[in-house]
């Protein structure tokens, strides 16, 4: 039977119920604002975590959806209080969001905790947004719900759909290759992007709200709605009323996330060719929740998953198409025999009922079980000598010729020498060889930094050379494509063996054997490692030091070591209120 809290049970009681001096200054500035007290009284507080700015274009809508949000929190009986944090914008924020997505995890927990929150609305979807927030609402553990930005229209260019990310390394390596001009460049500029949303391709953005749509923490379907959709501001109001039954009903995170909950995530990326950023996400995530997920678990439910969303970088179509042909909800009804369908989901019901009565309208744009875009290996998780903890690469993004692969390593030391070398007439490289980037990693960068999709020279582009392997410890954009090796841990920054490869070692890549391995004797690497010196530390103050003290490796999440939980059942650290 469903617990329903009365209202001197709410949180916020303890700030507004009181009779005394506190309670007193707490309801005088309410009223301060315009609010009288039949406004909040016995109502629950909904705290709206808004990570709206003017320099992100992925959240440009949330002026008008947070008002959305609050005319069904208003509607259902609550108070709804609009809370900004820091907003992380993936095509402006340097060196990268990557940086920041502990901070406002962090801000997050520290909002929810230190102000008179029942529950609370998390709004977000640019890439780091979504597990930001939800690490942040997981640790604090009140009733949470999450609102999805939603992806942008697609792209135009000529009578060509464009997508994000995959459609911008496309056409610069062939204004690179001389194969456009820059009249053309400057059109698919002007039309890449041409709604408020996050990417359209099956990027990061898309990978995580629909992780978070079948982790249970969304309104069913609300993941794939495009952002300018009128049913996106349907979404908006929806989820409004919900949290504040929420409240009632004392439905929190850590009653809905699971091992299961995870296990269905990480089959759901899988089928959807998603990002490589997402296991360190999903890790982190799990990790808040002390939920134990590897990046090994990835690699074994990718041998059975198949890939069935034909979306780029992996396939052909954009989230628009994905959106009409089903979204996924349809996509979840065919691969429903790898899920656990008795997970429970925020709106009360089982992830089973919620995709009960979905169907797929477009099998091209949702391939059949027979008919995949790949029958298993969506992401495969990679292991061997210059990558003992791990590393990952997107199989399904990739020229299935480099499968299985030896070549010489080119090894730039860091993102500026790549950059003033990788186009050199006299670079000693080829089609064969393995372009290796160093110092690129958590530390190293510092904040991974998707720099892992690495630029193909110049004069190889101009002789119709398209992909490459590339290994580094960086990540890349979950719209990108290529035979990248990604995520190598320990990173070389603090001292792991792709620190010591050099130029010329032989590197042999196997996909199937899940190896990555430089062919050169353990005595030599022994003598290198003898001979190796540690940088200096990138920051020498402020939130970066924090960082740089306490940032774990890709394999971990890359969450701070002092944030993992021993136990989430309950809040903690609430504030005391004098």
């Amino acid at each position: 039977m469903t617990k329903i809290k009365k209202p001197e049970d709410l949180r916020s009681h303890r700030w507004y119920g009181a009779k005394d001096m506190r309670s007193f200054g707490h309801r005088s500035r309410t009223a301060q604002m315009g609010y009288h007290k039949s406004d909040y009284a016995g109502k629950p507080v909904i705290a709206i975590i808004n990570t709206w700015s003017d320099i992100n274009p992925c959240h440009s809508h949330f002026k008008q959806r947070v008002e959305e949000v609050k005319r069904g929190i208003w509607q259902a009986g609550g108070f709804p209080v609009e809370m900004p944090a820091i907003s992380l914008s993936e095509p402006f924020q340097k060196p990268t969001t990557m940086l920041y997505r502990n901070l406002l995890a962090m801000e997050t927990e520290e909002l929810l905790r230190s102000y008179p929150a029942d529950g609370c609305v998390l709004m977000g979807g640019c890439d780091k947004t979504t597990p930001a927030l939800i690490m942040g609402a997981i640790s604090m553990n009140l009733p949470s719900i999450f609102v999805p930005a939603g992806p942008m229209l697609r792209g135009d260019y000529k009578g060509q759909f464009l997508g994000s990310g995959s459609d911008t390394w496309k056409y610069w390596a062939e204004l690179r290759a001389g194969n456009i001009n820059e009249q053309d460049w400057q059109e698919i500029e002007d039309g890449i992007a041409r709604s408020p949303g996050h990417c359209m391709t099956m990027g990061t953005a898309s990978t995580m709200t629909s992780a978070a749509e079948v982790l249970g923490l969304t309104l069913p379907g609300a993941a794939s709605i495009p952002a300018p959709d009128s049913r996106h501001a349907q979404m908006a109001t929806l989820t409004g009323k919900r949290i504040v039954e929420m409240v009632w009903e004392d439905l929190k995170p850590c009653d809905i996330l699971t091992v299961a909950s995870f296990d269905n995530a990480v089959r759901t990326v899988l089928a959807l060719g998603g990002s490589t950023n997402s296991l360190v996400h999903l890790i982190a995530m799990a990790k808040r929740a002390s939920i134990p997920l590897t990046i090994e678990r990835f690699d074994q439910l990718a041998k059975d998953t198949p890939v069935l969303a034909n979306l780029r970088p992996s396939g052909k179509y954009l989230m628009e198409d994905f959106y009409y042909a089903g979204g996924l909800r349809a996509l979840l009804s065919r691969i429903s025999a790898l899920l656990n369908l008795d997970q429970l989901t925020v709106n009360s019901h089982t992830l089973g009922t919620n995709i009960k009565n979905s169907k797929v309208f477009n099998d091209d744009v949702i391939k059949t079980l027979d008919n995949p875009v790949l029958p298993s290996g969506g992401l495969a998780v990679l292991k061997g000598n210059i990558a003992p903890n791990g590393a990952v690469i997107k199989p399904s993004a990739m020229e299935q010729s480099l499968r299985k692969h030896t070549g010489p390593a080119v090894v730039f030391n860091d993102y500026n020498d790549l950059s003033a070398r990788i186009d050199l007439p006299d670079l000693k490289i080829d089609k064969d060889s393995v372009i290796v980037l160093l110092s690129a990693g958590p530390q190293g960068a510092p904040g991974m930094p998707e720099w892992g999709q690495l630029p193909i020279p110049q004069k190889l582009l101009k002789q119709g050379v398209r992909d490459m392997v590339r290994i580094s410890d960086a990540r890349m954009s979950g719209t990108s494509y290529g035979a990248c090796v990604l995520h190598v841990t320990p990173e070389s920054h603090v001292g792991g063996p792709l620190a010591l490869v050099r130029d010329g070692d032989l590197i042999s890549l196997d996909i199937e054997a899940r190896s990555i391995n430089v062919l050169v004797s353990e005595e030599e690497m022994q003598k290198r490692k003898a001979a190796w010196t540690a940088p200096s530390p990138k920051f020498t103050r402020g939130y970066g030091t924090l960082y740089l003290k306490h940032i774990q490796q890709a394999d971990k999440g890359c969450d701070f070591d002092f944030l993992e939980p021993e136990d989430l059942q309950t809040p903690s650290g609430e504030p005391e209120i004098h």
